[in-house]
């Protein structure tokens, strides 16, 4: 974000709970720092697919922060072509976090899965207990979708992806149990308590219930999820 000491005050005095994700081990030490220990906001260590190419020996660090955070993200693969170079180093990486995360069972892993979702759900379906996936951005077809809805992962879903009729016709496929909100911050939206609020009318528009209602039933998940 242009300015993180702003960010995370409007966030605190929001009091809402937030997931701040990491593209690379390298980056979760300072990442990690920037809130206090008693903030509702959590650091996930990250590995994301899109950075394995050029950053392929972090494995080993990212081995020993994994200890100090029950949150993984944004790891997974991305199918995308100018990324086809490293297919091979992100599916090795990708199958070696799942690994670690399996000896805990309890991580919460937030998915990256771009042109890639046969992909992760194989990955997944090959560490059965590294924790709880959560797919965020799903776009997969419908197969993919009731593919990973049995393999019991969760969806983080944000404001652009209830904007199109796919998008909306995919969530409305999804558990409503399994539903958390995202924002793609900074990349999808400046302002996280705008992109949220959207996204929770949004997914209201897709539930047929009124706000509040659908506030509620998100609080509900992600208590659920964390307990």
């Amino acid at each position: 974000m242009e300015d993180r000491t702003s960010t995370i005050q409007e966030l605190e005095a929001a009091q809402v709970y937030v997931l701040s994700v990491t593209t690379i081990p390298k980056a979760y030490p300072k990442t990690s720092r920037l809130v206090k220990k008693d903030s509702r906001i959590r650091t996930a260590l990250g590995y994301h697919p899109q950075l394995v190419g050029e950053r392929p020996n972090e494995m080993p660090l990212f081995e020993r922060l994994l200890r100090e955070t029950r949150y993984v993200g944004e790891v997974g693969l991305d199918g995308g072509k100018e990324f086809v170079g490293s297919k091979e180093a992100q599916a090795k990486v990708f199958a070696e976090i799942l690994s670690l995360c399996r000896t805990e069972r309890t991580k919460i892993i937030s998915i990256h899965s771009r042109h890639a979702a046969d992909a992760v759900l194989d990955k997944i379906e090959e560490h059965p207990g590294c924790g709880i996936p959560v797919l965020h951005w799903f776009t997969g077809s419908r197969a993919e979708l009731e593919r990973a809805i049995k393999l019991g992962c969760w969806f983080s879903v944000g404001a652009p992806m209830l904007r199109s009729a796919k998008g909306k016709a995919a969530v409305s496929l999804m558990p409503r149990e399994r539903i958390l909100t995202e924002t793609d911050a900074p990349f999808a939206s400046n302002d996280v308590l705008s992109s949220l609020s959207k996204a929770t009318r949004g997914l209201s528009n897709v539930w047929r219930m009124d706000t509040a209602e659908t506030k509620n039933t998100l609080k509900s998940n992600l208590a659920r999820l964390v307990g």
